[in-house]
């Protein structure tokens, strides 16, 4: 194992951040349970999925490239908080706040991978 997913910063705020996208999503309509509720709910898991597991792989190549998709899936999630807001699903109040938070969780991620 290269690294400690556990005591990354990133990932630790990662999973605050799934937390919190939970729990948004489930005051979305009943009937985006299969649509846009399930599409949030997975890409915003696999942002600190995606770190766990490129720490868990052998080599800095490896893990980089997790970051990369870890990064990928917090520009997914953050288009999906801009359709709900679109869509009405939450206020702009709310919408600005989870893509602050998820554009400081890209830059960290970034910037972790920089570092290797």
């Amino acid at each position: 194992m290269i690294r400690n997913f556990k005591s990354l910063k990133i990932w630790q705020r990662s999973r605050v951040l799934v937390k919190t996208v939970y729990l948004v999503a489930s005051s979305f309509p009943k009937e985006e349970k299969f649509g846009l509720i399930s599409q949030l709910n997975r890409a915003a898991v696999s942002i600190p999925s995606n770190i766990a597991e490129g720490c868990g792989r052998g080599t800095i190549k490896s893990l980089s490239n997790f970051l990369d998709i870890a990064i990928g899936s917090a520009c997914e999630v953050e288009t999906q908080i801009y359709l709900a807001s679109d869509l009405n699903f939450i206020d702009t109040k709310k919408m600005e706040f989870l893509t602050d938070e998820i554009g400081q969780i890209r830059r960290m991620i970034i910037g972790y991978q920089k570092t290797l």
